[in-house]
């Protein structure tokens, strides 16, 4: 049988799944398989703390543990948010970002992860696919999934912009997102399906 080598380009993968991808491509561990290229017809299995990916469905694809909830709400700490606002003042003059980490299935986050600003900018953010990884690693072998993504707006609302909706094809996901433009610092949460922008509500406990 023929095997068939498909392209990351040529994949429609989730946020959680092109992070993936992306920090598989860097793994020194994972040097043997060809970079940006991925074998049809194998399963997705993790061993050892390797994840080796072969991709067996690629219209179905799944890679470690995101949450899947449709819940209108999301419940946070108020240590938590405390932690975003300083972790979003810390990155100033570039926008910030982290992971929400929380149960499977769960509205309330239970950990914020800071991670590093790939695109070291002001007005934009990319999450770093190795603190991805590292995050869902840890989380995934504590029972825990990631819950969404926050990010900061420095100088302007905190609502998404139209970059943040591109880079949001996970609609299992939270974007909650901190506005530096006010004093103290303004958070709110959306869920982003298809283009469509909905705010939650934002529980503090």
């Amino acid at each position: 049988m023929r095997q068939v080598r498909v392209g990351i380009g040529n994949l429609h993968l989730t946020c959680a799944d092109a992070l993936y991808l992306a920090a598989v491509q860097h793994d020194a561990s994972l040097d043997d398989i060809e970079d940006g290229e991925f074998v049809s017809g194998a399963t997705i299995a993790r061993q050892h703390g390797v994840f080796f990916v072969f991709l067996g469905h690629l219209g179905d694809l799944s890679l470690g543990s995101v949450a899947f909830v449709s819940s209108s709400r999301l419940v946070i700490t108020k240590a938590i948010e405390q932690h975003i606002v300083e972790h979003a003042r810390a990155c100033k003059p570039h926008e910030m970002c982290g992971l929400l980490v929380g149960e499977p299935g769960s509205d309330r986050a239970l950990e914020f992860h800071p991670c590093r600003n790939a695109a070291a900018s002001a007005i934009v953010y990319t999450l770093d696919p190795k603190d991805y990884m590292r995050v869902e690693r840890d989380a995934d072998d504590r029972g825990l999934v990631v819950l969404g993504v926050v990010h900061s707006h420095t100088h302007t609302e905190a609502y998404p912009s139209p970059t943040d909706v591109a880079q949001a094809p996970d609609p299992n996901w939270n974007y909650a997102i901190v506005s530096l433009k006010y004093d103290p610092p303004r958070l709110r949460n959306f869920r982003i399906v298809g283009g469509e922008i909905r705010e939650t509500a934002l529980e503090r406990v």
